[in-house]
């Protein structure tokens, strides 16, 4: 074993766990589950059997990944935030085939207590802030914020607002890396620049 796995915690028969990641007191791994390099599953974390986490991801206390929920590398999942599944689940009607797929994209971070609605896919870089309802696709490195979520900002890779208006034509640097972000109407692209030596 290449991962190191707290003897509280349950890893099922089958699950793929990465070299040097980590699982804490209490997780349950299902069997199906393939969870890449460097993850950290926090304190009561599950994760579903048809799940993929990318490399490098860090899931905090009290989060559930269910079934059709795919994770890309780098990607944040704040305390007791939520995923779904089904849009419309009963109790007394089994749906097990309407499960919608969730795609998290590389370096997003999804803030503490928020909620994710299944079927929608969250941009690279995006940032959820604590305690929203996101029902929509969010573009990359979009900030939202509330309930349901609506985006008020753009976010840096290093994890900070940019100073650009919502839509338009815009270009900022980052203050601490070389990068630049460039806003053409209503989407963020990052051109990152090697340091000069």
């Amino acid at each position: 074993m290449n991962y190191f796995k707290h003897e509280s915690a349950i890893v099922d028969d089958g699950a793929q766990i990465g070299e040097g990641s980590r699982v804490w007191h209490f997780v349950h791994v299902c069997g199906g589950a393939t969870i890449g390099k460097g993850v950290s599953l926090g304190q009561n974390v599950f994760v579903g059997n048809k799940v993929e986490i990318g490399d490098n991801c860090k899931v905090q206390n009290n989060v559930s990944i269910y079934d059709n929920v795919y994770l890309e590398e780098g990607v944040f999942c704040g305390p007791s935030m939520v995923f779904t599944n089904v849009y419309n689940p009963r109790s007394l009607i089994d749906r097990k085939d309407q499960y919608l797929d969730t795609r998290v994209k590389r370096g997003a971070s999804l803030g503490a207590n928020c909620t994710i609605v299944c079927g929608i896919t969250i941009g690279e870089y995006a940032f959820v802030g604590a305690g929203a309802v996101v029902n929509k696709d969010v573009p990359a490195y979009a900030l939202m914020v509330g309930v349901p979520a609506k985006q008020i900002g753009w976010m840096s890779k290093y994890g900070e607002q940019l100073d650009l208006p919502l839509s338009g034509d815009g270009e900022v640097g980052c203050a601490h890396t070389e990068s630049r972000y460039i806003l053409k109407g209503n989407g963020v692209t990052c051109i990152d620049v090697k340091s000069k030596e």
